[in-house]
């Protein structure tokens, strides 16, 4: 991989990225949502709801667990995910604290 110099912004800044980058694909987003139903679910389970494939979904899962917004046991041959709730605690917070600090100007924009 390139160099992208996310080293010399803020950590508040790269975990943003890190988030919305983990956010960026409908995928993912559909995962989430299921997990946030379930509460935990089978990465088969998880393909037999979407219409991709099980290795599709496995890279779709290692970007969530990339970014902790999920994470995954070990279940004999499976793996059972769910969300990290600590983590997607962090990143309503940062989130909100980024969508907070931007004000929409009146008339003053383009």
């Amino acid at each position: 991989m390139g160099y992208t110099k996310a080293e010399e912004f803020s950590v508040r800044d790269n975990r943003i990225a890190g988030y919305a980058k983990a956010l960026s694909h409908p995928a993912r987003v559909a995962i989430l949502h299921l997990l946030a139903q379930r509460q935990s679910c089978m990465c088969g389970d998880i393909v037999e709801e979407l219409p991709l494939s099980q290795s599709t979904v496995s890279q779709h899962l290692k970007e969530l667990k990339q970014a902790g917004l999920i994470k995954g046991e070990i279940e004999g041959v499976k793996v059972c995910y769910c969300i990290d709730e600590k983590e997607w605690k962090k990143a309503r917070e940062v989130f909100g604290g980024f969508f907070d600090k931007i004000t929409t100007q009146s008339s003053t924009c383009c």
